[in-house]
């Protein structure tokens, strides 16, 4: 997420925003992470990767297929200053996908507040609680403060 925003910050001389999240499952310490998207090399899809991660788990018991959504957004500006923010989401790998919705591993992860995986419930309940979502309302929460518009450049109040 930095290095996206920092690249486009140098590229544009513009204050850039870049993004970056994963899967991280606590039983795989904390793989596949950041690489979520490459998770098991090229050419394989999300289908292949879920396959890959449920392998991967076979044999691991309840009590440790804990996991979490992570999404970290990043803010630089063109003088290389940065300020990042965090989102997490909470829940567990199930042993096999369940629901149609949604894409990537969330026919594999349950989020237990709503009792069904991110593939089963809707865009509007999954975006309520979504770990960009809530790095993005942090990240938005910062620029409505005077700190954040110091950041962007504009004139404290006063």
């Amino acid at each position: 997420a930095l290095g996206k925003a920092r690249h486009h910050a140098a590229l544009t001389g513009l204050v850039a925003i870049g993004d970056d999240s994963g899967i991280e499952v606590d039983a795989l310490a904390g793989r596949p992470g950041p690489l979520s998207a490459r998770y098991g090399g090229a050419g394989l899809d999300d289908a292949a990767r879920r396959r890959l991660l449920l392998r991967e788990m076979e044999g691991v018991g309840e009590d440790r297929r804990t996991a979490r959504f992570v999404a970290l957004v990043a803010l630089a500006r063109p003088d290389g200053a940065t300020r990042t923010f965090h989102g997490s989401c909470e829940g567990r790998i199930t042993r096999e996908p369940r629901g149609a919705g949604g894409f990537g591993y969330d026919p594999l992860f349950f989020y237990p507040p709503l009792g069904a995986t991110f593939a089963e419930i809707t865009r509007d309940q999954k975006e309520s609680v979504s770990h960009r979502g809530i790095a993005l309302a942090r990240l938005a929460e910062f620029l409505r403060t005077e700190e954040g518009g110091r950041f962007l450049g504009f004139p404290t109040r006063g």
